[in-house]
């Protein structure tokens, strides 16, 4: 292994053992909450739909909408200020605190003031500086970073948060529970707060008509911070503008849901500052407040830091809607087990962290932690305002990749088959071009599974490829399903339909099998099936962030297939990451009409036999399970297109007693679970699936999975066999 891979993997290990718990109990839990929590809405998918059309118009009119929200601020009494950059923005923070000869400047949570690290600089001008959101104050005393856009300190345990406050405050008596650390942190903020000569803020939200700040929070100390002191200053981006105060209404809604499972946070505070309540005396605590000073002074800091070039990248100009809920942390299986600090960059962490720091802090930061991202799509339906955010991961990655060129990457260009320039790793070649290597591997084979098995091959190839020497290979079929197709004639004699089986790489060269049994399960009820000599969909190549690759694949796999389409022929996809191909990303490839086609005309395997049966296809033509005790996992694209019922609903019709997983991840995700850096991480997500399905309800069913990445971590993990649901249900030979 490299001494890169092996940094980075010791680190994973490090965090997963010190603060994985911890974070996955937390996110586990946010991530349940939310499901629980939007069922209370009528319309969920209506109204992120009605916020993410809300994101999309203030971003398109965010110059215009900044012009009206500074005439509003001062119509107010306060000031907007527009900073270019962190150093810009600091400098004015700064300089407001020196004119009011601040000693203590108070904050409540904000990413944003941790973008531009605003606390370094006014410490550096002998300005006190205290966090006074729960999570951030912890931090701020054991002096390390945020693990999570919401929950800062998610990684500390209620006992590592007692041993740190007992160690640094030595109290008269030992803080041991919750409660009494809540208590203990309230008083030691009330009094700094009282004692604060500047309040900063975030915002949520800022409205363009009206200057009204939604702050959403957990505890009440956003409100004290910006009210307590007589000079508040808000740092936020130019993105957090929207148009009007009515245009909070799904935000308000979506936040709390889609971030902590809460159908309302704690507290939402709107706020128009300058704000008239009278400023409070401490030193004459019976002083009427009627009598005390209401002159109050604001100033709103906007901050670009990347965000206007951000809006003119048709790539990561979706990162803007980003509403900073954490949904898409809190759903990602890599990010359950590391946290942010693994999966975050120098400020933002989780899915949408790479468009973030790409944005903001640059290709570097991004790079160092965007492969935790592995495309699986489920923070797609998680996210409130619908940002494709696999695919802005994707994008990054494909930039990374092009980055960094050396003297000897015009000879790999030259000799390897793909649409990529010079900078593209080798680890990273060889998973975009695996179809290569299949058909390299069938065609030698057994000869080739014999070799790769070698231990100097192994060695080999974690060396140059790092590919982990603990994960089983999979092993090439001399025949693939193509050559076993041809071989063969139709047994159809009068078809109720045609069906096209796409042959997806695994299926040709690896899973022979299934393929086999899918042929024969769509002809047992009457479908004439073809199998076609055609590309592979450019899963592969898109997942490395190869994506002129990938749609060099798009294509050829269009062009392959779009005669069986004319003829009006189904096209029947065993693999799910393939299917969601054709129905998701090549929209980004092909012509709106060449994507619609290939799109409705593709089934999974699974629904395209339910769909059969449904139409009155004969269920006696399958193998009936008499009862027979199934384990299922379906596979995480599965899902995310709604597809996984399908297969359960088949399978209980054919008598089959089935126990479906509720564990959403499998670890393996392609290629992710073979790289040596990510080997550990793959398998210690996979141990969820694995003790599941060693329970005594389900240790003695037989296993099944609809995904070649759940088939392949299953095998390593289990005793036992595992096979795809269509192998179970097909009449045997």
């Amino acid at each position: 292994m490299s001494k890169a891979r092996e940094a980075k993997a010791a680190k994973i290990r490090q965090l997963m053992e010190t603060e994985g718990d911890a974070v996955g109990t937390s996110t586990r839990g946010f991530n349940e909450g939310r499901y629980e929590s939007v069922q209370s809405l009528d319309d969920y998918e209506g109204l992120k739909s009605e916020a993410r059309a809300i994101k999309e118009d203030a971003i398109e009119r965010l110059p215009e909408l900044i012009d009206q929200l500074r005439e509003t601020v001062e119509s107010n009494g306060g000031t907007l200020y527009i900073a270019d950059d962190a150093a810009d923005a600091n400098r004015y923070v700064r300089e407001v605190c020196e004119d009011k000869e601040a000693e203590r400047v108070v904050k409540s949570k904000s990413m944003t003031s941790e973008e531009i690290e605003v606390n370094e600089d006014l410490e550096a001008a002998d300005i006190d500086v205290v966090e006074t959101d729960l999570g951030e104050w912890v931090l701020q005393v054991a002096d390390e970073s945020p693990s999570h856009i919401v929950a800062p300190a998610i990684h500390k345990s209620r006992d590592a948060i007692a041993d740190l406050f007992n160690e640094t405050f030595e109290p008269d008596e030992p803080l041991e529970t919750a409660e009494e650390l809540t208590m203990f942190a309230r008083e030691q903020l009330g009094d700094l707060i009282e004692g604060a000569d500047v309040g900063m803020t975030g915002a949520n939200f800022i409205t363009a008509d009206t200057g009204t700040m939604a702050l959403v929070t957990s505890e009440g100390n956003a409100r004290k911070t910006a009210v307590v002191p007589d000079t508040h200053v808000a740092v936020a981006g130019v993105e957090k503008v929207i148009p009007t105060v009515e245009d909070l209404r799904p935000f308000v809604e979506l936040i709390g849901k889609s971030g902590t499972g809460q159908d309302i946070t704690s507290y939402i505070s709107l706020l128009t500052p300058p704000v008239e309540s009278p400023t409070v005396d401490f030193d004459a605590p019976d002083t009427p407040l009627s009598e005390t000073e209401t002159d109050r002074d604001f100033h709103l800091v906007l901050i670009d830091n990347g965000r206007f070039d951000m809006r003119e990248d048709d790539q990561l100009r979706e990162t803007l809607y980003c509403i900073r809920c954490s949904a898409c942390s809190n759903v990602c299986a890599n990010f359950q087990h590391v946290g942010g600090h693994a999966f975050g960059g120098e400020t933002y962490s989780g899915g949408i962290g790479t468009g973030w720091e790409a944005g903001v802090e640059g290709l570097d930061s991004a790079a160092e932690f965007n492969d935790l991202c592995t495309g699986c799509s489920r923070c797609t339906t998680a996210c409130p305002v619908e940002i494709d955010i696999p695919w802005i991961n994707t994008v990054v990655r494909d930039r990374v990749n092009r980055g960094e060129v050396s003297e000897l990457d015009w000879l790999v260009e030259g000799l390897t088959p793909d649409e990529e320039p010079g900078g593209v790793s080798l680890q990273k070649r060889f998973f975009g071009n695996f179809e290569t290597a299949a058909k390299v591997g069938s065609f030698f084979a057994p000869v080739s599974n014999w070799a790769a098995g070698l231990g100097v091959s192994r060695d080999l190839m974690e060396r140059f490829l790092g590919i982990d020497a603990r994960r089983e290979l999979p092993e090439f079929q001399r025949e693939t399903l193509k050559d076993w197709f041809e071989s063969r004639t139709s047994r159809v004699d009068d078809p109720v339909r045609t069906a096209v089986l796409y042959p997806d790489v695994y299926t040709n060269h690896v899973q022979v099998e299934r393929g086999k049994a899918a042929v024969r399960a769509l002809e047992a009820l009457g479908v004439d099936v073809v199998v076609p000599d055609v590309r592979s969909s450019g899963r592969a190549p898109l997942s490395q962030g190869m994506i002129a690759t990938a749609e060099d694949h798009a294509h050829d796999v269009y062009a392959g297939l779009a005669e069986h389409i004319d003829d009006g022929r189904d096209i029947v996809v065993i693999e799910p990451s393939d299917l969601a191909m054709f129905q998701s990303e090549y929209e980004k490839f092909l012509p709106e009409k060449s994507f619609e086609r290939i799109s409705e005309a593709s089934y999974e395997v699974m629904e395209y036999v339910f769909g059969l049966l449904d139409n009155g296809a004969d269920a006696d033509a399958l193998s009936a399970g008499a009862g027979e005790e199934i384990a299922y996992h379906s596979h995480c694209q599965q899902r995310t297109l709604g597809l996984e019922g399908h297969t359960e609903a088949v399978l209980s019709d054919l008598g089959y007693d089935v126990a479906t997983s509720d564990v959403e991840c499998c670890g393996m995700a392609g290629s992710f679970g073979y790289k040596s850096e990510y080997y550990e991480l793959s398998v210690d997500v996979g141990s969820e699936l694995r003790g599941q399905f060693q329970t005594d309800e389900n240790r003695d069913r037989t296993v099944v999975a609809s995904g070649t990445s759940c088939l392949e971590q299953l095998d390593s993990l289990l005793s036992r066999p595992t096979q795809h649901p269509i192998q179970l249900v097909a009449p045997r030979r």
